[in-house]
Parts: C-alpha cells; structure tokens; sequence
C-alpha cells in the first residue's frame, strides 16, 4: 500500500516538479516545447526575470498579498474559532454557513466579489451610498491603488473559514478542566488565553500559518476572475506572471523559472513547519 502511494506521488507530483525545474533551464518556445531538443540555457531565465523591470512591481505585489492574507486570515480565522466555542444557540449553524463560502470554488468567489465590487452596480459601493458615506463612485477594481485592496479583501474572506476551522479542531482538543483550574486560582480570560490557549495551541498555529503560506503564494483563480493581474499590473503577483508568460508570451523557461522558484520557497517555509515541530516535541 506504501508502495502504490509511493508512485502515485512520483508520478502525479514528483514528474511534473522535475520537469518544471529543467525546463526552467533551457529555452523553451511553441518550436520546440514537444519535443526535448532544447537549448540549455542555464540561469538565463531567472537573470531574464530578475532584470525586468516588471519583476520589482509584482515581487512587491506577492509580498503584500501574502502578508496580508496570512497575517489577517490567521487572526480573524482564531477571533472565530474561539467566538463559536462558546456554543451559544445556532453556533453550529452560522458556522456552517461560514465553512460553505470556503467550499465554493475560487472562480465562483471571484466572479461574486467582482460583481459586489462592481463600481456602477455594486452592491458595496450602493451600501455605502445608502449609508451616507458615498457621494460617487469607488473603483474598486480599476483603480490602480485599490485593486490590490479589492483582492486582498476578497482572498481574505475566502480564506478565513480554513483557518477557523483547523484552529478550532486545535481549540477543541484543549481540557477544559485546564480552564477550570485557571480560573478558581483566580486567572481571567486575559491570562487564560496568554498561558493556556497559545501556548497548548503553538503546533497548531505553525501549521494553520504554513499552509496558508502556501495557499496564498499560489492564489491564481480568483485574483485572475476579478482583475487578470491588472490594472497597470497593480495586482499582479508571481502566479499570474508566470501564466502570463507561459500562455500569452509563450516563454515558457521563463515561466518555468518562476514556478520553480515558488517550489523553492514551498520547501523552505515546509522545511522551517517541520523544524519548528520536531523542537516542540523535544520540549
């Protein structure tokens, strides 16, 4: 049974990130990409990448993407998670109502953001206007210096339901009695949660912060639905570039390049989740 698993992964996974990364290293173009006749061009892809002037706007974009979706999607996913074990009436069923906008595929959320962020008929911007903190319009999506915004907001709201979720698998496996005992030796919530919540939950939020780390670093569908990477690229990040010069540029090397430095950064941060929790084991 190993075995079979074994050679799903060599085959499924393992193949197509080998070949990624040589690809990465040859001049690849519609001549030549069916066959394996290519030119190995070494480094040249990645120093291609590096002198772009566009390298620098979508680096940037891909570090603000990320940090604001792990940062806020971690806090607001805990906020959560510890709101709905409290077990008030219904808590089982407006989390279900959150968990479901997760299930629904990146494409769906996109095209729904889109339309609430639609600056003639949004339902956001008509919100705001109804409200009497909105005399015109907000260009939510076509204005260079929101889009990033609009998308980050979006990518957030898709994101938070998986880390509520894993956080509150964490929450759950946590004693109460632990809890009891604090509080009759006269500790309050303040001090439960600092001395008792974070750190019986640190395993937990390493992995809850690993994998939205890798989630978001390849976020595509959604940011691709709402905007395609612009307006003046003001949301275009390392995922959308790659595909860009891949499908529409058909450089593939180049392309390759990129994808195969994420697989890099994947492996460190993996790397760094599994160090991390083999040094909470030894404690």
């Amino acid at each position: 049974m190993v075995g079979i698993a074994v050679l799903f992964l060599a085959f499924f996974v393992g193949y197509p990130i080998v070949y990624n990364i040589i690809m990465s290293v040859q001049h690849v173009t519609l001549g030549n990409i069916r066959s394996f006749d290519r030119p190995f061009v070494g480094l040249a892809n990645y120093r291609f990448l590096v002198e772009d002037p566009l390298f620098r706007v979508v680096f940037w974009n891909s570090i603000v993407f990320v940090a604001a979706n792990v940062g806020l999607q971690f806090v607001i996913g805990f906020a959560l998670a510890l709101f709905f074990r409290l077990g008030f009436p219904g808590a089982s069923f407006f989390r279900g109502l959150i968990v479901g906008c997760w299930i629904l595929p990146p494409l769906v959320i996109g095209a729904i953001w889109k339309w609430l962020l639609a600056s003639d008929n949004g339902v956001i911007n008509y919100a705001l206007r109804e409200l009497g903190l909105l005399d015109g319009k907000i260009y939510w999506l076509s204005d260079p210096s929101l889009a990033l915004t609009a998308v980050i907001i979006a990518n957030i709201w898709f994101g938070v339901p998986f880390a509520m979720i894993l956080l509150a698998a964490g929450l759950a496996g946590i004693p109460d009695d632990i809890y009891e005992a604090a509080a009759l030796d006269g500790a309050g919530s303040f001090r439960r949660f600092i001395w008792i919540t974070l750190p019986m939950l640190r395993a937990t939020n390493y992995a809850v912060l690993t994998l939205l780390t890798i989630y978001t670093m390849r976020a595509f569908d959604l940011i691709w639905t709402m905007t395609h990477g612009g307006p003046l690229d003001s949301t275009n990040i390392f995922p959308l570039w790659s595909y860009r010069l891949s499908f529409e540029l058909f450089n593939f090397g180049a392309g390759a390049a990129i994808s195969a430095t994420m697989i890099v950064v994947v492996f460190v941060v993996a790397l760094l989740y599994v160090r991390s929790v083999r040094s909470e084991a030894r404690l």
